[in-house]
């Protein structure tokens, strides 16, 4: 079995983390909750330790909880819910 590379951490610039959430309607992609209701963060999708990349294609918004239960592990209810 091949093993992943994990991709190096990069500080998120403001810019992109704007987009994100501007791009993800301030929601939390997986619970749905509003920067209303909770806190919330730019997640990568496909975690850094999976080989997953920096790219704004792989990031998302997750609120805290969410995030927090996703921790590295990808895990199948974390999905791109847009185009």
């Amino acid at each position: 079995m091949k093993e992943t590379q994990k991709t190096e951490r990069i500080r998120i610039p403001p810019a992109v983390r704007e987009y994100v959430f501007q791009r993800d309607n301030c929601q939390c992609k997986a619970c749905g909750k509003t920067q209303l209701e909770t806190e919330l963060n730019i997640d990568h999708i496909i975690p850094l330790a999976r080989g997953g990349s920096n790219d704004i294609s792989n990031l998302q918004t997750l609120c805290r909880t969410c995030n927090q239960s996703k921790k590295h592990h990808f895990d199948s209810r974390f999905k791109r819910h847009y185009s």
